[in-house]
């Protein structure tokens, strides 16, 4: 299966974006209000300066306090950025976020973000490839 058959079948193909200068407390907040696990800073909300997820708050804050509320994103955002583009294949970026031990993954077209999967909708897809894959066995074996 292919991320852009992956991102058709999100109920909510949007970005969720957050300027650099905002801070870590109005990002714990959006995360919160959205019920999402990442952000990806950017000014412009088309191309990815970086990457904000829950765990590098709930990291900060851990190591730091709440003190680390009032600094901005630009601060602690992860800018090594690793991205896919809609024709990699899910097996490929499952490896990817395995291996990187991370869960989110923004989907570019050339420099501009065109989605993000996460870990999760990977493996939702997965899922339902074997769960098609399963009953076209079952149905060869039983003749119909």
């Amino acid at each position: 299966m292919l991320v852009q058959q992956i991102l058709k079948s999100k109920a909510d193909d949007r970005v969720m974006t957050i300027k650099p200068a905002m801070t870590v407390a109005d990002a714990a907040a959006l995360l919160s209000e959205k019920r999402i696990g990442c952000l990806v800073v950017s000014d412009d909300g088309t191309h990815a300066l970086g990457i904000l997820s829950e765990r590098d708050v709930v990291r900060e804050v851990g190591r730091r306090g709440g003190a680390c509320l009032t600094d901005k994103v630009s601060q602690i955002m992860t800018t090594a950025l690793i991205t896919c583009t809609r024709h990699d294949n899910a097996e490929q970026i499952m490896l990817k976020m395995t291996e990187g031990r991370f869960r989110h993954l923004p989907v570019v077209e050339g420099e501009a973000m065109v989605g993000m999967i996460s870990i999760g909708d990977v493996v939702k897809a997965r899922l339902s490839e074997l769960s098609m894959e399963k009953e076209a066995l079952e149905g060869m074996i039983k003749g119909y």
